[in-house]
């Protein structure tokens, strides 16, 4: 099998450049190899050293490379373009840098989105001249990403940001050329907005350049909706758990794959809440020993 598979800071805690809470990113790399990963994401840039000269020989020392880096900004707000634009291109040379492929873009989480996570019925929607501006802010960086830095681009649903639900990916694939924007897939963010990983797959593999391996707890999904649960609440109740524990079927994504010739990598990413029973280590031992027992 050609198929890779790595790991992210955010598996960590890591969703800022920097907080006094956070280990250090030379404790993330060898919690990470020694939990049996030889890739690993970037994190928010930042977290990582810039300088090539410094991080690089640290993944050498460690038998690990960069598969890839985030920008989770938020691209919903006009207010943020100088903010987006400044991730966007520190990364892409970061990525350039270390030889990786993958820019991935995830609108973050917005105060408008965040009451109705895994309920499209109810969040709200962009009218037609936001929606507008919005797609073509993502277009900007994805066509910079492929274009100027030579990167495979893929747009990341995630949970309480305006690119959520499967409709909303669906038009912005649409309205977005194929050929600066591809697909990174979360297949717990597509379970937590309410629909089918596995049938997405079907309908998109052509267009899917890279996938995030996540889980999301059936019983708590339940609960939170149910009650009308917020994003950040229901990360506090566990809503992500370990990797063969909750409603993804990744046996059937793993045959997706294969049916579709899939190569690279697939990165877990475990979003984790410190607070919870059980540690970043632990967890990324479990997630990597479960994906083995499975054929990856």
């Amino acid at each position: 099998m050609t198929i890779k598979i790595g790991n992210a800071p955010c598996s960590w805690g890591i969703e800022f450049p920097s907080d006094p809470a956070y280990p250090t990113w030379q404790s993330v790399l060898d919690q990470c190899a020694g939990a049996g990963y030889t890739g690993i994401e970037l994190g928010p840039i930042g977290f990582m050293p810039e300088d090539p000269n410094v991080l690089a020989p640290a993944l050498a020392e460690r038998g690990m490379e960069i598969i890839g880096g985030v920008v989770f900004r938020a691209f919903h707000n006009a207010a943020m373009w100088d903010d987006v634009m400044d991730a966007s291109v520190r990364t892409c040379k970061a990525l350039v840098a270390h030889g990786a492929e993958h820019l991935v873009l995830i609108d973050s989480i917005s105060p408008r989105r965040a009451p109705t996570a895994g309920r499209a019925d109810e969040a709200e929607q962009m009218d037609k001249s936001e929606w507008t501006a919005y797609r073509n802010r993502i277009s900007t960086i994805a066509k910079m990403g492929a274009e100027e830095y030579g990167l495979t681009v893929g747009i990341h649903a995630h949970a309480a940001g305006f690119m959520d639900f499967e409709p909303e990916l669906e038009r912005l694939l649409d309205e977005v050329d194929e050929s600066i924007l591809k697909i990174c897939f979360d297949t717990g963010h597509h379970s937590y907005a309410g629909f089918d990983p596995v049938a997405f797959m079907e309908r998109h593999m052509s267009r899917i350049s890279y996938m995030h391996f996540k889980d999301i707890n059936p019983v708590v999904k339940a609960d939170v909706v149910a009650r009308r649960t917020d994003f950040y609440t229901a990360c506090g109740h566990g809503i992500f758990c370990n990797l063969g524990d909750g409603d993804v079927d990744f046996p059937a994504v793993r045959q997706r794959l294969l049916d579709a010739g899939f190569t690279g990598w697939c990165t877990v990413e475990q979003d984790c809440d410190p607070s919870l029973p059980g540690t970043p280590l632990e967890d990324a031992r479990a997630n990597r020993e479960y994906l083995q027992s499975i054929g990856f």
